[in-house]
């Protein structure tokens, strides 16, 4: 039988690999119809500038770092102790899991509160997901005033187009509701409490009460996740100080993660305005937390990248080099970096275990 660390693991199937390859191809045909040569790309890319483009890859590690600080402020209010080492960590490994497996907008998160209730018990399981579902609505509320931002930005330069203007709106009344949505759940523990009863009578129904044991368990250990989840969330409103905090560690957070873009325009000489930057990036954000099953990310982004970016004035060429060098430092490198970090936090249980028992 496998071990709870080994079926934890994420596995690279046959839709991992197609997939990407799959939304690679379709953005290479999206490039060709807009009519922008792929030599010309890569002559683009090669005039890059390899410091200020290696300081826009720096500049990754230094904002998974605050984003990290953000949610550990959170984790320890609900005394979940977190070192800032693996807080670091266990993000980079959540980052990881958000690349390969097609939930991005769960998957990552999952794995971090597996991973505290592994070394902490499933006491803390609830603490776990309130410190993660309190950070997500911290990020949603910083993407909607970063998105506003840009829209301010953008009408004071230039007048906008009625389709970018329309998309824009869109994505914020999208990522407000979604807000509001989770803070009424996550407010409303009876609502709560209601949902699970629901959802475990539905599968009573299905099953024929084949599975009335194990669902009657089920419902009884997600009810006490719930009110520990609740409880928990209940802490912050009387730590307002703590969300304040991490809501600033986030706010740096942003400021490095816009400046990764700016820094690739600017390695490749051209000078792109800060409301380009903001409305691209929170956009593409909110496209990619849709778990559309694809693995890598690879495709959707890209083709959202450039788009936005031609529709906001930068040339073909330039939008099109640029995606790609972005999405070598926000996708490709950010993965490699979160492969390594899942193998060090699995690996070092073992390499622990075997030590005591060579001590002993």
């Amino acid at each position: 039988m496998k071990s709870e660390t080994e079926t934890s693991k994420p596995r690279i199937t046959r839709k991992t690999i197609i997939f990407p390859l799959i939304g690679l191809a379709a953005f290479l045909l999206y490039v060709y119809l807009f009519q922008v040569d792929i030599s010309t790309i890569v002559e683009t890319a090669k005039r890059a500038n390899p410091i200020i483009y290696g300081l826009a890859s720096a500049l990754c590690l230094i904002e998974v770092f605050f984003f990290a600080i953000s949610w550990r402020v959170l984790a320890r209010t609900l005394l979940i102790e977190l070192s800032v080492m693996k807080s670091y960590l266990l993000v980079w490994y959540s980052i990881f899991v958000d690349t390969i497996i097609p939930a991005e907008s769960v998957s990552g998160e999952a794995v971090r509160v597996y991973m505290i209730t592994r070394e902490h018990g499933k006491e803390t399981c609830g603490r776990a997901v309130a410190s993660l579902v309190a950070h997500r609505l911290l990020g949603m509320a910083m993407n909607v005033i970063v998105l506003i931002a840009g829209m301010i930005l953008l009408f004071t330069e230039s007048q906008l187009e009625p389709l970018i203007f329309n998309l824009i709106s869109i994505v914020a009344v999208g990522i407000t509701f979604t807000l509001l949505l989770i803070m009424l759940l996550s407010f409303k523990e009876k609502w709560t409490l209601k949902i699970i009863n629901g959802l475990v009578r539905i599968g009573k129904f299905l099953s024929r009460r084949k599975w009335n044991r194990q669902l009657t368990k089920m419902k009884e250990d997600a009810m006490d996740i719930a009110k520990s989840f609740h409880s928990a969330i209940k802490e912050y409103r009387h730590n307002p100080i703590t969300i304040i905090t991490s809501f600033l560690y986030l706010a740096v957070t942003w400021f490095f993660s816009l400046g990764i873009p700016y820094l690739v325009f600017v390695s490749l000489d051209y000078q792109v305005s800060w409301s380009v930057i903001l409305i691209t990036s929170t956009v593409v954000l909110a496209i990619k937390s849709i778990p559309l099953g694809i693995p890598f990310e690879v495709g959707i982004p890209e083709i959202a990248m450039t788009t936005l970016y031609t529709s906001l004035g930068v040339p073909p060429e330039i939008s099109a080099t640029a995606t790609i060098l972005i999405r070598l430092i926000t996708l490709w490198l950010r993965f490699f970096i979160g492969f390594l970090a899942q193998q060090w936090l699995e690996l070092k249980p073992v390499l622990t275990q075997t030590n005591n028992k060579l001590a002993e």
